[in-house]
């Protein structure tokens, strides 16, 4: 009888063991709502700026300024005169998105990112001008206003912080759905209006993505600084917080090094497989369908995303997940500058293997942003999260303005070695995280 009675009370125990896990593992109704509105406006926004991003050097390329159509020289200035203004007003923006309000900062990307578009349709070079610093400025609001207010409104709800990792996750995986529909979006305005209509159409969903913010979003701002005068945050207070952390060193160094190569790839994909196709003896090299080639690189990002929600799910550590992918993603990098070094000796095999490493890479792209979003929410100080997202953007902007204006010297090889370099780094970074993070949980 006591043996019977010892076996019911395991059981019991045992069924309210499995009865609390579950409870546990059930997504409460408000963690729902906070990423139904949060996933809305991500991702017309995130529709917005992959509108633009195809048409770019077309719509540039097509003005006629002074008697004189624009030149890839101007074109390249006006790209650098965007990335310049995100780099030099990002942390004073970050500043004041924590403490004016994430929302705030969302809705004013929208209204910069709007007048960066309507820019596009003068052939004024003041006015061109001006428009990329818009566009730069809303750059820099759109890469932390809101992650900022999502991360602060989940804290703020007190939810367990595997939500916030699912979030991410499905805020990825969706942006590479919504890219691949902005490219065929994009190239239809194109065809019809010109390389001005996908930046008229970003409009619509800039202006839709706003409303929803205003409506559906509550402001937060960054927590007070514990004994600040006015409690207010500052960059050099943020800069403090930064150097006495490590960890918040290493997750800034593997954002900038690896998204400083993510836009290197940017800039030296499509001459990378010119020359290898043209190398190959390929007919019709010279009507190659990038538009198909980027949408198979949001594929494999889409790839990479479901990959990181199924480790998520897992319980796997994030910081094994970031190391393990950014070593991947070196390697990739490594293997394409390699095939590039080939492609005169070789009768194919190097574009196989050229194309094959970018697809690799863009996996790594699609795991990298649901993971650098968790680990930011994970080290990163509600106090001052966008001011010190916006310092990672410092090296960020040097390694791919230094690229960039290097080119001519470096080559498309140059520049994949380069990335490679700066991926291997962002490796290193997080293989030194992964290792502390495991010592303090023996």
């Amino acid at each position: 009888m006591k043996g019977a009675e010892a076996a019911r009370a395991r059981s019991k125990s045992t069924n309210d063991a499995s009865s609390s896990s579950a409870t546990e593992s059930i997504k409460p109704a408000s963690v729902k709502s906070l990423q139904m509105r949060f996933l809305a406006v991500f991702w017309l926004m995130r529709m917005a700026d992959w509108l633009q991003g195809p048409y770019f050097y077309e719509v540039y390329a097509s003005k006629v300024i002074g008697g004189a159509q624009v030149s890839l020289d101007m074109v390249s200035k006006l790209f650098l005169v965007g990335f310049a203004s995100t780099g030099l007003f990002g942390p004073w923006i970050g500043r004041l998105v924590d403490s004016v309000g994430r929302k705030a900062g969302t809705i004013a990307f929208a209204v910069l990112y709007i007048l960066g578009a309507l820019s596009t349709r003068s052939s004024l070079l003041p006015l061109l001008l001006l428009g990329r610093i818009a566009g730069g400025i809303g750059t820099s609001l759109l890469f932390s206003a809101p992650e900022a207010w999502l991360v602060g409104e989940h804290q703020r709800e007190g939810h367990d912080g595997k939500w916030l990792g699912q979030t991410f996750g499905w805020a990825y995986a969706g942006d590479s759905l919504v890219a691949i529909a902005a490219g065929q979006l994009a190239s239809m305005m194109a065809a019809k209006v010109g390389p001005t209509g996908p930046f008229s159409l970003s409009v619509l969903f800039l202006a839709l993505g706003s409303v929803l913010a205003a409506f559906k979003w509550k402001e937060n701002v960054a927590q007070p600084v514990q004994g600040g005068g006015n409690n207010k945050p500052s960059i050099a207070d943020a800069w403090q917080v930064m150097i006495k952390d490590k960890r918040i060193l290493l997750v800034g160094a593997m954002q900038a090094f690896f998204e400083g190569a993510m836009y290197i790839f940017v800039l030296s994909w499509v001459p990378a497989i010119k020359a290898a196709i043209a190398a190959s003896g390929m007919s019709g090299a010279t009507d190659i369908p990038f538009g198909k080639i980027f949408s198979c690189f949001m594929a494999n990002c889409l790839i990479g995303s479901t990959i990181f929600g199924s480790l998520q799910s897992r319980g796997v550590f994030i910081e094994t997940v970031a190391a393990s992918m950014l070593g991947v993603a070196a390697l990739a990098m490594g293997l394409a500058a390699y095939a590039t070094s080939i492609v005169s000796t070789s009768t194919g095999g190097a574009l196989a293997l050229l194309v094959a490493s970018f697809f690799v890479f863009e996996a790594c792209v699609g795991m990298y942003f649901p993971s650098i979003g968790t680990l930011r929410s994970k080290y990163l100080p509600d106090t001052h999260r966008s001011v010190i997202m916006n310092i990672f953007g410092l090296p960020l902007n040097l390694i791919v303005v230094s690229v960039f204006m290097s080119i001519r010297q470096l080559g498309v090889q140059g520049a994949l070695s380069v990335a490679t370099l700066a991926l291997s780094t962002a490796g290193a970074c997080s293989f030194v995280l992964a290792k502390d993070v495991g010592k303090q949980k023996q």
